[in-house]
């Protein structure tokens, strides 16, 4: 039996997934420009970029929640898939 989904359809989570890894990117690029002044010997940045750096944190728990989504997903599926045989 084949799988009736297409090869470009997007699974439950898959959103949160990007949107995980997007938020966690803008999070290690602020974190880098945050951390480079203490290398060169330049003023630091103001407080707020600090907070800026906590979107990796965001990004991974966004991202860790789309996986998850996706394994309950594939869980209720699987369920699914069995109780029709």
């Amino acid at each position: 039996m084949r799988d009736k989904t297409q090869t470009n359809s997007a699974a439950p989570g898959d959103r949160l997934i990007r949107a995980g890894a997007i938020v966690f990117f803008v999070g290690a690029v602020a974190t880098l420009v945050t951390v480079a002044p203490l290398f060169f010997g330049a003023k630091p940045f103001p407080t707020y970029m600090f907070g800026l750096s906590m979107l990796m944190a965001v990004g991974f728990l966004v991202a860790g929640a789309g996986v998850l989504r996706s394994i309950t997903a594939g869980r209720r599926q699987a369920r699914g898939a069995s109780a029709s045989r």
